[in-house]
């Protein structure tokens, strides 16, 4: 499988590893979901890359300040569900790209949806940088 450059925007498919579970000793996520890349900085001199994503859930925020609605023409554009689902501010998970939790997408080779709208993208980017500032974020290092 080939991997595309991890651009910030663009949307995978990763198991990710809430906070919670983290803290409840679990090292693997529970469920593969669509992750948008928030930040992708190269880690070596060699290329390699690390990234930070955040997970999307249909699952409605307790805060809806730490959580932004995804509007049904992207999810349609992404080839997502129609359900309602949010992009979680407040929830990383961080590790050298490509990383051993990445996915294909169901019946494709792919990893990869496609990316968000970029207003949106600085929407979800605005908001994770806010909630980190305010240390709010919860990170967990996946390598």
């Amino acid at each position: 499988m080939t991997y595309p450059a991890p651009l910030p925007g663009l949307v995978i498919r990763y198991s990710f590893l809430w906070s919670r579970e983290a803290r409840g000793g679990a090292t693997e996520g529970r469920k593969d979901r669509p992750c948008a890349i928030v930040v992708a900085v190269p880690r070596d001199e060699h290329g390699d890359m690390r990234v930070a994503v955040v997970p999307i859930t249909h699952t409605a925020p307790q805060d809806p300040g730490t959580s932004i609605a995804l509007p049904v023409a992207v999810k349609t554009a992404l080839g997502l569900d129609p359900e309602p689902s949010w992009v979680c501010l407040d929830e990383l998970n961080v590790f050298s790209w490509p990383g051993y939790d990445l996915r294909s997408i169901s019946g494709t080779n792919r990893i990869d949806y496609g990316p968000l709208p970029q207003p949106l993208f600085e929407q979800i980017r605005r908001g994770v940088v806010a909630l980190n500032r305010a240390r709010r974020a919860k990170r967990v290092d996946r390598d």
